[in-house]
């Protein structure tokens, strides 16, 4: 019986991962196995026939207020389901790219909260501590990316929601300028404000899947001021203006400033309270009348007819905006340009602004005791992004207690790139040997680059190794340590983010371990070495010093 194919394994991984982690509430619908399974076939066959799949071998799940063909569109309200004509944009070029979705996830119901509980479908438990939210609306797409059943997934955010998850789970939340990604397709929550989102567990994957989502812009870019050369200057608060915060957070977010500036950053405080005025206004103002907008009608007609399956908590916030006066939104617009202007004016002297990506982390009893206390809470430092026509990223910064903490980095719309580019400086730096399949320009190079992973020299084991051609596919050598009666074996050495690595590390196949390799100079670093039962029957390719010498030498 022939081997599973690579996208067929990584298929099989995701059933056993969703069974082993009994997580019912993060899904509302999984495609059928053997139908996931026949497409991922598909897919290896058109990468073998010399198809170019960006994104082959990736699995993905979408939140569940977006259109996925074959499913129920449903906004976490089952009264509200529809069967969509076909794929949201978003997810057609996903796919179109080689990614496969699995399903679509749970969220606080039509994607009103920040708390990931607010859903018939029940809470979405925390990836880390069952006894905490997951954050919302997105709750089901950021555990499954967490729990490391798909590879990334679709969220929405409009007023934190495809960031409060990112930081509760430890995983990276992209919020992209409005308009860059489609929201066709996506039942509207404030269809002006909302914004089609990525979790990914490392940053260079979430780009990798969102520059696949992304379209032309929708307007004209603005003129953003011109930047002179020099360190990235970054916008930091005082403890003060970020108000009260978990016990621990406040140290952790100094820290995560104090590393942007070991990185070479240049930091100054700003007036944070342009930022937290606005948050205020997305709920207690004029502008969550456009929820009722988006689904008012529906709501109104279900609780006529007993309100089953209506959340009381998204359906008191909705219908309570039914009334809110026109004059109020004008005066509200009108309050919201001027602390947009002082806003932007000091985001004008800075490359980004850091910020904790949420004040503290409730347990669902908390959430429960206090809903709408505990949710307003939680959009203090999210709420005003889109209110603002900003950018933004959210990436872990270490843990607090054993929990995750995040932090977030805000621009200026089309800023994304340059977001990007300085929250790597927080994501922790490893570096890898390989000498095989994952050298440069070889089969599994990409699997390298996909994770963020950076050439840094090449170079020469120590005199300590002998190399074997194993019997795999791709082809790929076996390289173990034996000491006296070793060579220096051609390697490069690449960095890349810790979290990539265990990637690398969960995804490794027999017989391929890791382990300590020793080098030319004397350093020792992390490199795929080789189970010694693999090489009965292997050639001992010793003598090439490289597999790429050895490939030269047989072709």
């Amino acid at each position: 019986m022939s081997s599973p194919t690579p996208t067929l394994t990584r298929v099989h991984r995701a059933y056993a991962r969703i069974e082993a982690t009994d997580r019912p509430e993060v899904w509302i619908d999984l495609r059928p196995r053997a139908e996931v399974e026949m497409e991922a076939r598909v897919i290896d066959e058109r990468v073998a026939t010399g198809d170019r799949l960006p994104l082959a071998g990736k699995l993905f799940a979408a939140k569940g207020n977006i259109d996925v063909a074959g499913l129920r569109t449903t906004a976490g309200c089952p009264a509200y389901a529809y069967t969509p004509e076909g794929d949201a944009p978003v997810v057609a070029r996903l796919r179109a790219a080689g990614a496969i979705v699995l399903g679509t996830t749970n969220l606080d119901q039509f994607a009103t909260g920040l708390v990931g509980t607010r859903s018939p479908h029940g809470a979405v438990r925390n990836a880390v501590d069952p006894a905490r939210i997951s954050g919302g609306s997105s709750s089901g797409s950021a555990v499954a990316v967490a729990l490391g059943i798909v590879d990334f997934a679709l969220g929405t955010d409009t007023a934190g929601s495809g960031r409060v998850p990112a930081a509760f789970n430890g995983i990276v939340g992209l919020k992209p300028t409005r308009g860059l990604v489609p929201t066709t397709g996506v039942v509207p929550a404030c269809a002006s404000l909302d914004c089609v989102t990525v979790f990914a567990r490392t940053l260079p994957e979430a780009e990798q899947a969102l520059a696949h989502m992304t379209s032309p812009p929708d307007r004209d870019l603005p003129a953003l001021p011109q930047r002179t050369p020099g360190p990235w200057r970054i916008a930091v608060a005082t403890p003060a203006q970020l108000g009260e915060l978990d016990e621990g957070w406040a140290t952790a977010y100094e820290r995560a400033a104090d590393q942007l500036g070991s990185a070479g950053a240049e930091l100054h405080t700003i007036d944070l309270s342009p930022f937290t005025e606005a948050a205020a206004m997305l709920y207690e103002g004029a502008f969550v009348a456009e929820r009722y907008t988006a689904v008012g009608g529906f709501v109104d007609k279900l609780i006529s007819e007993g309100g089953e399956g209506l959340d009381p908590t998204v359906a008191g916030i909705i219908t309570r905006a039914r009334d809110i006066p026109a004059h109020q939104l004008y005066a509200d617009q009108d309050r919201l340009a001027a602390l947009r202007t002082r806003a932007l004016a000091q985001l004008a002297e800075a490359d980004a602004l850091l910020l904790p990506t949420a004040p503290g982390h409730p347990t669902l009893a908390e959430v429960a005791a206090d809903p709408l206390g505990a949710n307003a809470r939680l959009g203090r430092f999210t709420n005003s992004t889109n209110l603002f026509d900003l950018a933004a990223v959210a990436v872990p910064a270490g843990t607090v207690d054993g929990l995750p903490f995040g932090v977030m980095l805000i621009g200026p719309a089309f800023t994304d790139e340059r977001l990007a580019r300085i929250a790597r400086l927080l994501q922790p730096q490893l570096r890898i040997a390989v000498v095989g399949a994952h050298l440069s320009g070889q089969p599994l190079n990409g699997q390298l680059l996909t994770l963020g992973a950076e050439w840094e020299r090449t170079t020469t084991t120590a005199p300590a190794y002998r190399l074997h051609a194993l019997s795999t596919t791709p082809p790929k050598p076996g390289l173990v340590h034996i000491g006296e009666g070793g060579a220096a074996i051609e390697a490069e050495v690449w960095r890349l983010p810790a979290e990539g690595l265990g990637r690398l590390l969960a995804e490794l196949p027999r017989p391929m371990t890791l382990g300590r390799v020793e080098l030319a100079d004397g350093g020792h670093v992390p490199g795929f070495l080789c189970e010694p039962s693999a090489l009965d029957g292997a050639e001992d390719i010793t003598r090439y010093g490289g597999w790429r010498s050895y490939l030269r030498a047989h072709t």
